[in-house]
């Protein structure tokens, strides 16, 4: 794995030299703040030898270098999953990939589903943990001594410092956020009902697809790291209807006006600590 994450970094080092401070990894829906940046330069996964490439609709596929404001930053428009078929080493290797391009400040987003009941599609939430209970951990095997340790500590995954900044950020913008526990499941297929009272007797908040498996790579390599998920939907047995793709991207679109505003306002702030 190590031999696999230098050739990605020779891959991107042969086509940008740029050195990011925040990497960004966007979820579904939320994939064109990237366009929006002053963007430097860009690398689409298929140009990085052994990248894993993204299948699902509204995940472009692509590294953007650049900036935001003052901020160098590296945003990934588009994340792999578990459920694609790649193997969890895998889907976080883009993570471990920004980690060696300089990073050190991570910043997650995804679409997830509402299991709290104060919750309403569109309201977004700062994850205060998470729970990985229900998918294989990407630190099994042999350990990357170059990247972390054995047995790296979990005890604080989302950085209160950059809580913190997210929340007195968004009180300033006058945006209303709420927060809570992310609980990831394989996927592809939503939850049943019966998960879903499990994940709630958890103390599980919203449920998704990724994420959390990214910020325990990204935790094991001593990253600061912070999260904010778009509530797209309520979860199976607390929504009236049926779940598809089509809604959770329908109220990420919603949402994303003031997703923007907040990302963009919370780099800048961190870039300023």
């Amino acid at each position: 794995m190590m031999e696999k994450l230098k050739k990605c970094l020779e891959s991107v080092r042969s086509k940008t030299d740029f050195v990011p401070e925040i990497g960004l990894i966007l979820g579904s829906g939320l994939g064109d703040f990237a366009d929006e940046i002053d963007i430097k330069a860009s690398v689409n996964y298929n140009e990085i030898e052994g990248f894993p490439v993204s299948t699902v609709e509204g995940h472009k596929g692509r590294f953007v270098f650049g900036y935001v404001g003052s901020v160098p930053v590296v945003i990934m428009q588009g994340r792999v999953h578990y459920y694609e078929g790649y193997s969890m080493q895998d889907v976080v290797l883009p993570t471990r990939l920004m980690g060696l391009l300089g990073i050190k400040t991570l910043i997650l987003t995804n679409a997830s589903g509402g299991l709290n009941k104060s919750f309403s599609p569109g309201d977004l939430m700062i994850l205060t943990d998470h729970i990985t209970t229900a998918v294989p951990s990407p630190l099994i095997g042999r350990n990357l001594d170059e990247l972390g340790p054995r047995f790296p500590d979990m005890s604080e995954v989302y950085s209160k410092r950059l809580r913190t900044i997210i929340r007195d950020t968004a009180e300033t913008l006058a945006i209303p956020v709420q927060e809570g526990v992310y609980v990831q499941f394989t996927g592809p297929n939503y939850e049943t009902p019966a998960e879903i009272r499990m994940a709630k007797s958890w103390g599980a908040d919203a449920v998704g697809m990724s994420t959390a498996c990214e910020a325990m790579a990204a935790k094991h390599m001593g990253l600061e790291i912070c999260g904010i998920s778009c509530v797209t939907n309520l979860a199976a047995g607390i929504s009236e209807t049926p779940l598809n793709h089509e809604e959770v991207q329908e109220n990420a679109a919603k949402a994303s006006a003031n997703f923007k505003l907040l990302v963009e306002q919370v780099i800048i702030n961190i870039g300023r600590e």
